[in-house]
């Protein structure tokens, strides 16, 4: 046993897949290896990956894999032999294939396969050696690198038609390392042949090219010659530190902006990590920080500093791939391009205040939303017309008045400058614009929260005003694309309907909001006019799934959810009221027999007639439903006053005192008595429980 290496030497890879590429190709190769026997399954396995190498070193691999024995089902014996014994044309044909001739024929083997006997054939198979079994593994590795996209290119050497012949891959590979300790393993990818040479840094490496001697000497041999950092992960938290380094430097409080996404990526793109501080101009802090924050990260992969309070400063950190003796050139050439940038978004930043948000309604006319829906005008009416309508089932007309304003304005901000350059700041700036233009933080909130949540553990819309918008432009979204027909299908969903209906019931859940989703649904229907069918039913599904997701993920039960959800309660806020009311029933030990008893007499009621819930008390003639009737008048308006008033644990457990009455009933009555007039009688008395049971949740659903 020996540790290998192996390494592709590649021109720049793209930096967003970088990680997953390095994963990929070091797993998929380790795999195929323990697969073939080469390499044990606590092989351990260290990936690399760099802007230019592709690589990963495997402990414990073997130079060949043991040898194994394989027995080969041939044919029956009927087939196989005639009738003195000797082999019939199809087993040596057979047999031939297998390399071998009729002198195999004693030696084969007979057994029992199904009801006849056959005929196997026993033999020991070499392992293969590890240059054929890392042949196979790397081709592999390559096959299966999640690559984006391929460049096809041509080969120079090494092939049939030089200057012709093309291979395909993420980016021109242009060296190959397999080394098994100190060896060589010959293998060929991508027309290249395997050796011990790579390169280091493009400007930096002390010789190039880098010999690698032994397989465990490749991160130190490129570290120390090359000037590189081979490991992702340790790269990354090197880039980390020095982050942090150079914030304690200047002190104050200021920390660089915590963002993984942009810590991935720009490890991606360096080699040797140098972090160096940078400044720009004062004045350009007029500017909405957001507007700054995101110019410097998404063009120019800086990470900005903020101070104490959170607020930008005018510095700002880069990831510089060099690291000169004097950083100044660098640091200047830094500071002057990302000048530029600042200076735009500070002149986008005065142009769209020259005009109202009111003033650019008109245009939005002009915006085309969806060819069945119409513009991005009519959609804003219709958003405020929803949002006016909650504000009025919330009861507050001055909440209703201010979500209409800030809904019909929140889309205006899609033809200023700004957001024209930035998209991902829609509704920030409409924020920014509405507080110029005078209208109050309670309208310039709910114009740059109405996009709230955006995502999974997203925070919710920061006032009232907000909510009722957020939600008014997500019920919008989703009755809309509903009413024509296009739903999600699979992992397709391009108009994240998904994530909206996921965003009303987190937010009605969540703020325990007094709205029915079903009155919520009736209020938006009517403002599409003919532009949509009625497709409330589907819609209401969906979104009852997604909170049924939801709840699971949060440690609910399957049993508790879907005791829950089962009565389809009409205000998602109450949900979790109901679910802890449930999770207490179902502590109590009256709790199984009640859940098997509610689910014997749903079973029962299905198989009859529609009947009433209505007792006659003089038609009561056994003992035992005299009690369960007497207790029911006992118990059941206590619980339904408890309901009533929201208090659904205590309305449950009030409950829990049916439970020896209801035994009583089922083990002493008959139900279905011969005399009509009994049997209905006892039907309404069953009727008139499950209907108490199951006001908080369907009891049956917690039965085993």
């Amino acid at each position: 046993m020996n540790n290998l290496l192996v390494e592709l030497f590649v021109e720049e890879l793209p930096p967003k897949v970088l990680r997953k590429l390095g994963e990929s190709f070091a797993q998929v190769l380790a795999d195929s290896l323990k697969t073939q026997g080469l390499a044990a399954p606590d092989t351990v396995v260290t990936d690399f990956a760099s802007p230019r190498r592709l690589g990963v070193h495997l402990t414990g691999v073997r130079d060949q894999a043991a040898s194994r024995a394989v027995s080969v089902k041939l044919m029956p014996v009927a087939v196989g032999l005639d009738a003195v014994g000797a082999p019939t044309p199809a087993l040596i044909k057979k047999l031939a294939a297998l390399g071998v001739d009729a002198s195999a024929v004693p030696q084969l083997k007979r057994a029992m396969d199904g009801k006849a006997q056959a005929l196997f054939f026993e033999n020991t198979l070499a392992g293969a050696t590890l240059a054929e079994g890392l042949q196979k593994a790397l081709a592999e590795a390559i096959v299966k690198l999640p690559i984006p996209k391929v460049m096809t290119y041509q080969l120079e050497s090494d092939c049939d038609l030089p200057g012709w012949s093309s291979v395909s891959f993420v980016r021109p590979a242009h060296g190959l390392v397999a080394l098994y300790g100190s060896q060589v393993v010959p293998v060929q990818a991508l027309g290249l042949r395997s050796g011990n040479t790579t390169h280091g840094h493009r400007f930096e490496a002390k010789t190039s090219p880098i010999t690698i001697s032994h397989a465990d000497h490749y991160a130190d041999a490129l570290r120390e010659q090359g000037a590189v950092i081979a490991s992702f992960s340790e790269r990354r938290a090197d880039i980390a530190r020095q982050l942090q380094a150079a914030a304690d430097r200047i002190g104050h409080g200021v920390r660089p902006i915590d963002d993984e996404a942009l810590l991935e990526e720009v490890t991606a793109l360096v080699e040797r990590p140098n972090v160096l501080v940078c400044t720009f101009e004062p004045q350009y802090l007029q500017v909405p920080q957001e507007c700054l924050i995101l110019t410097m990260k998404a063009n120019q992969k800086y990470f900005p500093l903020l101070d104490a309070q959170n607020k930008l400063t005018n510095q700002f950190l880069v990831v510089s791939n060099v690291s000169p003796s004097d950083s100044s050139a660098v640091v200047g050439g830094n500071e002057r391009v990302v000048r530029p940038r600042l200076a735009d978004a500070q002149f986008f930043f005065d142009q769209d205040r020259k005009r109202t948000l009111e003033s650019r309604l008109e245009g939005l006319n002009k915006v085309v939303y969806h060819n069945k829906l119409g513009s991005q005008g009519e959609r804003s009416e219709r958003v405020a017309a929803i949002a006016q309508a909650i504000g009025i089932q919330l009861g507050d007309s001055a909440l209703a008045h201010r979500a209409a304003t800030a809904a019909r304005l929140a889309k205006a901000d899609l033809l200023t400058d700004m957001v024209g350059e930035f998209p991902e700041l829609q509704g920030t700036m409409g924020g920014y614009y509405a507080r110029h233009d005078g209208l109050g933080d309670d309208i310039a909130l709910a114009i740059e929260d109405h996009y709230k949540p955006r995502f999974a553990g997203d925070s919710l819309p920061r006032n009232s005003t907000a909510v009722v918008v957020a939600l008014a432009d997500k019920l919008e979204t989703l009755v809309g694309m509903f009413g024509i027909g296009n739903l999600p299908t699979g992992d397709k969903d391009p108009f994240a309907l998904r994530r909206h209906a996921l965003g009303v019931v987190r937010m009605l859940v969540e703020l325990q909001l007094p709205l029915e989703l079903g009155q919520l649904l009736a209020c938006a229907m009517p403002v599409f006019g003919e532009k949509i069918v009625d497709a409330s039913e589907a819609l209401t599904e969906f979104i009852y799934d997604r909170l049924s997701g939801s709840l699971r993920e949060q440690s609910y039960s399957a049993q508790e959810v879907d005791a829950v959800l089962a009565l389809r309660p009409p205000r998602l806020g109450d949900v979790a009221k109901r679910l802890v009311a449930v999770r207490a029933f179902a502590r109590l030990p009256e709790s199984a027999a009640l859940a098997a008893a509610n689910k014997r007499i749903g079973n029962i009621l299905k198989k009859t007639e529609a009947v009433d819930a209505h007792v006659s008390e003089v038609l009561l003639q056994e003992v035992a439903e005299k009690a369960l009737y007497a207790t029911m008048q006992t118990v059941l308006p206590q619980a339904h006053v408890q309901w009533q008033r929201g208090d659904y644990s205590d309305s449950l457990q009030t409950l829990a005192a049916l439970r020896d009455p209801v035994d009583a009933f089922f083990a002493d009555v008959m139900v279905n008595a011969d005399a009509t007039d009994l049997r209905l009688n006892r039907l309404g008395l069953l009727h008139s429980l499950h209907l108490a049971m199951n006001r908080v949740a369907d009891l049956s659903k917690l039965a085993t």
